[in-house]
């Protein structure tokens, strides 16, 4: 059953110029951009999209980092969506995240994380409709979906 994922690079992607390599490796795995956009964090946001670490000790360290500089949001489809996304982006720890995924070829440090990803389809749906207006996401038709 198809399913989508929020993900978003965060500000030290843009910086790296790492954007293309990260929507590139999700595109490889048969996963559908849906939506995409440029965007400015709020304060406001980011205390909303982090809202279950209020209280934590890296809160501030989060809210601050997000609101940086420019992120990309995203949104993917596909079948088991979050778990294919999850897999490609690797392990939230940088010293648990595997060569060859995301987290493990381009991340050193859990605070300067460089990308988001729902954890659940529940997370998923909150993250997507924080972000996006349904208009603002287009369900496409995959003429190569049959070779995936």
């Amino acid at each position: 059953m198809s399913t989508r994922c929020f993900t978003m690079c965060k500000p030290g992607v843009l910086n790296r110029r790492l954007v293309g390599e990260v929507i590139s490796r999700l595109e490889r795995k048969g996963l559908k951009l849906v939506g995409l956009k440029l965007m400015t964090i709020s304060t406001e946001l980011a205390s909303e999209h982090y809202a279950e670490h209020k209280g934590k000790d890296f809160y501030g360290d989060l809210v601050s980092y997000i609101t940086s500089g420019p992120v990309v949001a995203m949104v993917w489809q596909g079948d088991d969506c979050v778990t294919l996304v999850r897999k490609v982006v690797g392990a939230t720890k940088p010293s648990e995240a595997a060569p060859g995924t995301i987290r493990g070829d381009f991340c050193s440090h859990t605070n300067h994380n460089v990308i988001h990803a729902s954890d659940s389809d529940a997370s998923a749906e909150r993250e997507i409709n924080l972000f996006f207006k349904p208009e603002e996401l287009i369900d496409w038709k995959d003429e190569a979906a049959c070779w995936l």
